[in-house]
């Protein structure tokens, strides 16, 4: 029933995030009522692909074990059956993390045997076994590791992000791996839709040999029930920690329809005295967040489809002589809910003038939505109906624009002047005429 349960709200949070794609993001610097430790934070609803809040999210920081959902990605597209792939666990991998004081998945219980791909995937992921994470990097890479870890970087550049950069499939400390809160949201928006990846993350209790062996548990501690910082409402994903990174935590939360993602980077693990502190502040920041977005943001529909946003005028369409433009779709975001509306902005560009015709649909200017001065978004707009060209007052406005131009008052005086001249002309030719007629002849 508990699988069940998580596996429909992993599907509802995907379907969420392939949603948002129709409509526009945007971003809105909100104040938070509560104070922050955490280096990095970065809280975006995935109904919208708003960002709500945001800390200092494009700076580098160091993943430590949200590396791993880098690598899970990378596994999952490059094993075709992850339930009926076997992977042999070898010492000699293994022996890499000899000395690091790696979290582990205990797999060193397991060499010379066996285990799928997802039992690995679930090692790597619920208890952030780092040994889980090199055995399916070493598996993948084909005995390379660096192999594998080509591919990881490739998979980041793919999606966009502009600060990371991989030199390990498990996080362990390196100056030259690195990653942003915002890259991160992007890799996290994306592993959400790969197999098993919500669920997986969901976890808090693995039983990698049925129940005959103590579970491997969850790391994340706003979905352990029995935690200070446990969340009902959040869902996965990943967490991570080193003495560079500090506390790192990437979470999703679902309520009332609405999802959240939030990544925290580097929240303090020791105090000024060196001492370590008693609270996980990547956990509380994220709870926090989350309790404040779902209490103080909504959905708001700052522009439809059917709402008629300007006019301009129209030519050559009988008994009409303005179009309505309309959104070319309508915008949502997250706002506060206690927004002043006075603070909603619309300006709108588009033509003083066009000529018919014109289609229901036709892109005819844009409207940019701001709000408090920040730039939300910009919209097409588009006309509200299809108006046809009147023949006869483009006939009509043909002659009277060739009768009032320049050049043709130029001809038309020519014209008149030389007719002048030839009448002048004719005139002359018939007094001659009568001159030559009336002359006596000799007799």
């Amino acid at each position: 029933m508990k699988k069940k349960i998580t596996y429909i709200i992993s599907i509802a949070i995907a379907m969420l995030i392939v949603v948002s794609s129709v409509t526009a993001a945007g971003a809105v610097s909100n104040e938070i009522n509560f104070d922050t430790h955490t280096e990095s934070l970065y809280l975006l609803n995935l109904d919208t692909d708003t960002v709500v809040y945001n800390k200092a999210a494009q700076e580098k920081r160091y993943p430590a074990s949200t590396t791993k959902i880098m690598t899970y990605i990378v596994v999952s597209e490059q094993v075709a059956d992850l339930d009926n792939t076997n992977v042999t666990i070898n010492a000699d991998v293994l022996s890499q993390l000899d000395g690091t004081e790696s979290s582990t998945a205990g797999l060193n219980e397991y060499v010379g045997k066996s285990l799928t791909v997802t039992q690995l995937l679930n090692c790597m992921m619920v208890s952030s076994g780092n040994d889980a994470a090199l055995v399916l990097a070493d598996y993948v890479g084909g005995g390379d590791v660096d192999k594998f870890v080509d591919l990881m970087n490739k998979k980041a550049e793919e999606l966009g992000c502009k600060g990371t950069h991989y030199v390990n499939p498990h996080g362990l400390q390196d100056e030259e791996q690195y990653t942003t809160a915002e890259d991160l949201a992007i890799i996290t928006k994306y592993a959400l839709t790969v197999k098993y990846f919500p669920e997986i993350t969901n976890t808090t209790e693995y039983f990698l040999d049925g129940e005959e062996k103590d579970p491997l548990t969850t790391t994340n501690l706003l979905i352990t029930p029995a935690s200070d910082y446990y969340y009902e409402y959040a869902k996965g994903i990943k967490t991570g920690t080193t003495d560079e990174a500090g506390h790192c935590l990437i979470s999703t939360a679902l309520k009332d329809g609405t999802a959240y993602l939030c990544v925290a980077l580097n929240a303090p693990i020791y105090d000024e005295n060196g001492y370590t502190l008693d609270e996980n502040y990547a956990a509380v920041d994220s709870k926090n967040l989350y309790e404040w977005a779902y209490s103080n943001i909504q959905m708001k529909t700052i522009i439809a489809e059917q709402d008629k946003v300007c006019e301009t005028k129209i030519n050559y369409v009988s008994n009409q002589d303005m179009l309505g433009l309309v959104p070319e779709y309508s915008y949502s975001t997250m706002l506060p809910k206690d927004l002043d509306d006075s603070k909603i902005e619309i300006k709108t560009q588009c033509p003083e003038v066009i000529d018919a015709p014109v289609k229901k649909g036709d892109i005819i200017g844009t409207a940019t939505i701001s709000y408090n001065g920040e730039e939300l978004t910009k919209v097409n707009l588009v006309a509200c109906e299809t108006l046809d060209r009147s023949e006869f007052l483009y006939s009509m406005t043909i002659a009277k624009n060739i009768m009032t131009s320049p050049w043709f008052i130029v001809a038309a005086i020519v014209i008149v002047i030389l007719f002048i001249a030839y009448l002048i002309f004719i005139n002359r030719m018939k007094k001659t005429k009568t001159k030559e007629v009336r002359q006596p002849r000799d007799l």
